[in-house]
């Protein structure tokens, strides 16, 4: 995306012409049946396939549509992104109201994608106040389909405890019987409800003298949950502007904020539709334990790096996850594992064995194989395959794709929370081998790769737990793991 320099002289000029002059077309679709939940569309003159939908604020009692909605169109239209304000309507105390209306727009932006010159890999979400605590939540709560690529916070509600926020979010949201039960206030504080990985990236924009809405417990606290989760997110407090400045001019740092909020825009990926989807799914070593902003420094995100634009790597690694379906902690339990189902991937690497190897969990050990099986044909269906005339035989095979690489885990070096290196090298993987050797797969023997055999170089691998690899282990593994996703042909 080219960087389009505007002057503060454009922003002088009248909505409706600068609108008329960057948006290609102006429409409004339904949401829901009466029509009371609605969203307008501005489809921008030259598209780069971003989007973005828009929840204007107003407390769960009303919207601020033209402030916190339809007067942000010239902005955005102007950098190629497309624009979408949604009307959604009232809870009164049923959460599921406005979810399902902004849930309805994700997917409609979504699947009418290519007829709108849209990637569906890069619509995000914006929200103020309220706006942006609903934001927040389709952004933490909604699986992978409806949960957008980005989110853009303005002085959002993140708190459901009226202690910390604004009361009357609190009311039209939960209701006066929901904001008595603990459970729903703690799972709904949407700081509680961030994921490791899966919460998309997020820029969190609002004012010091914010007395509506609190900013420590509530978009401070947002940005501290993804912070501590290493995920991707940008926090800018403004000295002042009070509560509700959304797209207004005499915003003393009206100017200031919109090139904040486009660098941060500039910053974001965008993936390539042709690009070749990889699913790294794994446990602690794939998720990036002990390694600080893993996000950006696990081995998927230096696979990435070493793979280039051509292909789109995803974290799908869980801490402490097992193959085993009866393990401490089962992999295949987890949101992560629908998350790399609806990744819809090409590639799919899958690191697990390290925390199967526990006497705790080993003890089902005659069960791996069958639970990799099990995986294995989640991934990749067998299907009949058809006889000259088209039918069905008895014989069956796997999808083309998606590709799936079995890693061997990397070697354990301590005994740390009863990890046994010698299941996994006597146990472990020569079921790997035995299975990938009957169906077909590629094998990444990480536990003899991984070492390279010199001793200063080896010990910088590996943290002090002698389980997890460190920021240069990382490395080491996505160097491995390249190498093998490069060389698949015919994908």
């Amino acid at each position: 995306m080219k960087r389009l320099m505007i002057g503060l002289s454009l922003w002088a000029l009248p909505l409706l012409s600068s609108v008329s002059a960057q948006t290609a077309r102006k429409f409004t679709v339904n949401l829901s049946s009466d029509g009371k939940a609605n969203m307008v569309a501005y489809l921008a003159d030259k598209p780069t396939g971003r989007a973005i939908v828009d929840l204007p604020g107003g407390g769960y009692s009303h919207l601020s549509m033209q402030n916190e909605g339809h007067d942000w169109a010239a902005f955005y239209n102007k950098m190629g992104i497309s624009y979408f304000v949604v009307t959604y309507r009232m809870p009164n105390g049923d959460r599921s109201i406005p979810i399902g209306d902004v849930c309805q727009a994700m997917r409609t932006v979504r699947d009418s994608a290519k007829v709108w010159g849209i990637n569906p890999h890069d619509v995000g979400i914006q929200g103020f106040s309220a706006g942006g605590h609903l934001a927040s939540t389709i952004s933490t709560h909604t699986e992978y389909a409806e949960r957008p690529d980005f989110s853009i916070l303005f002085y959002p509600v993140i708190s459901m405890n009226e202690r910390d926020t604004h009361s009357g979010s609190v009311n039209g949201f939960l209701g006066a019987e929901g904001k008595k039960d603990k459970q729903l206030v703690k799972a709904f504080s949407n700081q509680n409800a961030v994921v490791r990985h899966l919460t998309p990236p997020a820029i969190i924009l609002l004012a010091n003298d914010d007395r509506a809405v609190p900013p420590v417990t509530n978009g401070i606290a947002y940005y501290s949950a993804m912070r501590n989760a290493g995920n991707s997110c940008a926090l800018h407090v403004y000295p002042s502007g009070g509560h509700g400045f959304g797209f207004r001019e005499n915003f003393k740092y009206h100017k200031q904020m919109l090139d904040d909020l486009t660098n941060w825009l500039l910053s974001q990926p965008s993936p390539k539709q042709e690009a070749l989807r990889v699913a790294c799914i794994g446990n602690s070593i794939t998720d990036g334990h002990g390694i600080d902003m893993a996000t950006a420094n696990g081995y998927p995100a230096q696979l990435q790096r070493l793979l280039g634009s051509g292909y789109w790597v995803k974290n799908f690694g869980v801490s402490s996850r097992t193959m085993l379906e009866k393990g401490d902690h089962p992999y295949m339990k987890e949101q992560a594992w629908r998350d790399a189902l609806a990744f819809c991937p090409d590639v799919v690497v899958i690191k697990l064995g390290t925390n199967d190897s526990k006497p705790e969990n080993w003890q089902h050990g005659s069960e791996f194989e069958h639970d990799l099986m099990l995986m294995i044909d989640r991934l990749s269906p067998k299907t009949p395959v058809l006889n000259k005339k088209g039918r069905p035989t008895k014989k069956t095979a796997r999808t083309a794709k998606p590709r799936i690489l079995l890693c061997t885990p990397i070697p354990a070096q301590k005994k740390t929370w009863n990890i046994s290196d010698s299941v996994i090298t006597h146990e472990i993987i020569p079921i790997l081998q035995t299975v990938a050797a009957r169906e077909g797969l590629q094998v990444i023997d990480l536990h003899t790769q991984f070492c390279t055999g010199q001793r200063d170089t080896d010990a910088k691998l590996m943290q002090r737990d002698g389980i997890h690899p460190t920021e240069q282990g990382a490395r080491r593994i996505a160097e491995i793991v390249a190498e093998a996703v490069s060389s698949i042909k015919e994908l």
